[in-house]
């Protein structure tokens, strides 16, 4: 009581300040600018994020957004192809601390093999099973009994892949939602053990924004509530046995906020249904969407970002994908530090530690709160018009999902939305192999989802370029030229090959000029295939014709483009020769593409 009579003393000469002082105050700073334009982050949800939030603008909160456990379930997948090797990585796993195993069943294997040694004290196991593979369900049951393991030491779920597999081919097995009551019943002994999974991540991995993934996953749960009442299963069984998977992208507070929101509207429709929510679970898995192929180390980055976001979110369980996942097998490092992840952060970082760490934020509680108005209108709209199934079969919510990809692509494309090694700040250093980069990046609309990286179409410049290089023998070489005006030069050509980078061609280091003149005849004589000369707006206006001028008279087919975008003069450039301008909002894939274009036309591949 001491110190808090000593804080006050220190504080009570200063008045608290009001919004409306610090609106004042960023009004002056911003001297004129746009404050919504300046300072108010448009998100892809339809949400106007503030810069600062008060406690008067927390009238309400959220409420049942869940707990923050330190017992949160760190999975690893292991795919059983060799049922004695899933066995030892998984005995390995457990070793190394994870504290769930996901096995992925794609054929039958015999249960005594597979949980060979396990010891069930505090350990999840879960399984995803295929068609071919469902029969395991009742060799798992009967091993559970022979061996006679406690019924409250079971804790998992068991995956038919009813929602996963409808949405990834469009075909609904509709003979499952017997299996699953069936399956239901026999584990009924097991508490723990959950058998009803709706699986949201699909959603996330093809590009649906945050609201769109928890109303399209609570329709999902309530077009499964409807059919396994229609099996004999009482509304009360279904939600306790209900096991959810909700995917992650970078957008961390909105991450941390969606799964609030979720938990909080599960519960919501619970009560609507007369039953509690209380024991559902819910996984975070991160996505397949904001991964990337090239510069893969920083995958770790956003693995650690998105794991963060889970369990300050409140999540049940997490699964962190390993960081090389997209182009290859993953081996034993890349798996073992996606499961240090999530250790790290609990242990270390005190993520366990902490009961609900963000509730009471004013940014997280309004996040939240216009999530879960915009999600809740979003769910009630597709129920409206008959409900998951009719608007999925009718593609709708594929429709909606692809609104929201496009977006998403163009903010990349114009390098507003950045993805480090994708779109901004490339790895020159980095050798890749075209094999796993994609190719043809176009997401057709159709009735399925696909999963999509978000970078794939900045992948395709790439593929251009590393097929470019096996076709010709040699790797495009860019230059960069500057004169005038030291840090506007300086500014552009740092630009420039940070934009360029992008391409995979070799970028040189910036050359600096006396004069445009020297500028432009030193660069037209050079090696280089390409060129950039950079200065600033004054410069261009008064010498950037004269500089294209003069490098065409000594050079008509290298490719040379001007780093800024001079509106007054650039017709005039154009005309005289310039192929094309880059700056902050071009489009980096038309722009690169286009280069591309034009050094294949003018350059023949070898003959072998």
């Amino acid at each position: 009581m001491e110190n808090d009579s000593k804080d006050n003393m220190l504080f009570q000469d200063f008045t608290p300040p009001t919004r409306q002082e610090w609106l004042d105050k960023v009004t002056v700073d911003l001297k004129g600018a746009n404050f919504d334009k300046k300072l108010v982050w448009k998100n892809l949800n339809g949400i106007n994020i503030q810069p600062f939030y008060t406690k008067n603008d927390q009238v309400n909160t959220l409420a049942n957004t869940g707990e923050n456990s330190p017992a949160v379930t760190n999975y690893r997948r292991i795919t059983v192809t060799d049922v004695k090797e899933a066995n030892r990585l998984a005995l390995k796993a457990l070793e190394e601390g994870m504290s769930g195993i996901l096995f992925e069943i794609t054929s039958e294997v015999l249960a005594d093999q597979l949980l060979k040694d396990i010891d069930y004290d505090g350990i999840s196991i879960s399984f995803i099973l295929s068609t071919e593979s469902i029969s395991f369900a009742a060799a798992y049951l009967a091993f559970l009994e022979k061996n006679q393991i406690e019924a409250d030491k079971v804790q998992g779920y068991i995956d038919l892949q009813l929602f996963d597999a409808y949405l990834y081919s469009g075909t609904l097995d509709k003979g499952k939602f017997e299996l699953l009551s069936k399956l239901t019943r026999q584990f009924s002994q097991y508490p723990g053990l959950k058998t009803l999974v709706v699986s949201g991540s699909r959603y996330q991995d093809a590009g649906s924004n945050q609201i769109q993934e928890i109303a399209f996953t609570l329709n999902s749960m309530v077009f499964l509530i409807e059919e396994m009442t229609d099996k004999g299963l009482s509304e009360a069984v279904v939600f306790e046995n209900l096991q959810f998977v909700l995917g992650l992208s970078g957008e961390y507070f909105i991450e941390i906020a969606k799964l609030r929101v979720f938990n909080s509207l599960v519960a919501q429709i619970g009560d609507k249904y007369g039953v509690s929510a209380n024991n559902i679970s819910l996984l975070s898995k991160t996505s397949t969407w904001s991964k990337s192929v090239t510069d893969a180390n920083t995958n770790m980055l956003r693995s650690t970002t998105e794991a963060m976001a889970a369990l300050l979110g409140n999540t049940d369980a997490i699964e962190i994908d390993p960081y090389d996942q997209e182009f290859k097998e993953s081996n034993d490092f890349s798996s073992r530090i996606a499961g240090n992840i999530a250790t790290i952060l609990k242990e270390e970082s005190y993520f366990g530690k902490v009961m609900n760490p963000v509730d009471g934020s004013y940014y997280i509680e309004e996040l939240s709160l216009k999530l879960a108005e915009n999600a809740l209108e979003v769910f009630k709209n597709i129920e409206a018009l008959g409900g998951f199934y009719k608007q999925f079969e009718n593609e709708q919510i594929q429709a909606q999902i692809a609104a929201v990809r496009i977006k998403k692509i163009q903010l990349i494309s114009q390098r507003r939305l950045a993805m480090v090694g994708v779109n901004k700040y490339p790895n020159l250093m980095e050798e890749i192999s075209k094999d796993i980069l994609a190719n043809n990046s176009a997401v057709k609309q159709s009735k399925c989802l696909l999963p999509h990286r978000a970078g794939m179409e900045i992948e395709k410049i790439r593929y251009a370029t590393e097929s470019f290089v096996k076709d010709h023998g040699f790797r495009p070489r860019v230059e960069l030229v500057s004169f005038g005006q030291l840090t506007m030069r300086k500014a552009r050509a740092a630009f420039a090959y940070d934009f360029m980078g992008v391409s995979g061609y070799e970028i040189e280091s910036e050359k600096s000029y006396e004069s445009a003149d020297a500028a432009a005849r030193e660069s037209a004589a050079s090696k280089s295939d390409v060129v950039v000369f950079c200065s600033s707006d004054p410069d261009y206006l008064e010498s950037a014709v004269d500089f294209v001028r003069e490098f065409r008279s000594i050079n008509q087919s290298k490719i040379l483009l001007l780093a800024g975008n001079p509106a007054q003069i650039s017709d005039e450039l154009r005309a005289t020769g310039l192929d094309d301008f880059i700056h902050v909002r071009s489009n980096i894939f038309d722009t690169l593409t286009g280069i591309q274009n034009k050094i294949s036309k003018t350059i023949k591949p070898l003959e072998i």
